[in-house]
């Protein structure tokens, strides 16, 4: 029970932080138009960018886990999310902000690394639920993204819910940190699911609309959601098919 506790405090901190990065990147946004020669080298780039950074992050991921270390303090992590946000958003024009991606993702996929451990520690079947929760990720944004590339469907309409249910989520997340409910935990995780999906899809059509010119903000925007949903399908099937 102690261990369920310290997963759902460490997770709940963990979304704040992170709630509060994605909320930035929306906000930074500008929209523009963009041919579809340049559409389709954004794309490329984009995906290749992501695919390298998700590698990246995963390796310090795996040696947060060997080291065995601890989560970091909530306020390092803070201050780290938002302050490399920022960095690399103001050298997003620049060869520089490739240096800002893996800096910020590694750094994300280094504080992932204490939380997986807590749930390989608090379930018996925890390396089973973390390949679960990578292999439905994996499957819900190649899906998702597919559909928005294939059909370039324009889901710009969802900004605005979006952006709406990212404010709804981050307050409860304020709440559950002093109130560590786990029934509030698991709704949170599971209108986040929610709320990424439709991220995945907003924002692979801002790419192949125009209205998102510039690689490596669109990277950053794909790798939280991917983040985020990987991180809250986690919470969800640990809760339902976690044994102690």
């Amino acid at each position: 029970m102690t261990n369920q506790l310290n997963i759902l405090w460490q997770i709940t901190l963990l979304e704040v932080q992170i709630l509060m990065s994605n909320e930035s990147t929306i906000v930074l946004q500008k929209g523009q138009s963009a041919s579809i020669l340049e559409t389709n080298k954004l794309i490329r780039n984009t995906y290749t960018l992501l695919s390298i950074t998700l590698f990246f992050s995963a390796i310090m991921a795996g040696m947060a886990m060997v080291m065995n270390m601890p989560p970091l303090h909530w306020l390092l992590t803070l201050v780290g999310y938002i302050g490399l946000l920022l960095l690399t958003y103001s050298l997003r024009n620049s060869v520089w902000g490739l240096v800002s991606v893996f800096v910020f993702t590694g750094f994300m996929g280094f504080t992932l690394g204490p939380i997986l451990n807590l749930y390989i520690q608090a379930f018996a079947n925890g390396q089973q639920l973390v390949i679960m929760a990578f292999g439905s990720t994996a499957a819900l944004f190649l899906g998702l993204s597919g559909y928005a590339l294939t059909t370039r469907k324009d889901f710009n309409f969802l900004g605005a819910f979006l952006f709406t249910g990212i404010i709804v989520m981050f307050i409860a997340s304020i709440a559950n940190i002093f109130f560590a409910i786990p029934a509030l935990s698991l709704a949170i995780s599971a209108v986040m699911v929610l709320i990424m999906s439709g991220y995945i899809l907003y924002d692979t059509s801002r790419m192949v609309h125009g209205q998102e010119d510039n690689y490596i903000m669109a990277t950053v925007n794909l790798y939280v959601d991917i983040y985020l949903l990987f991180l809250h399908l986690l919470n969800l099937f640990a809760a339902f098919f976690g044994e102690n």
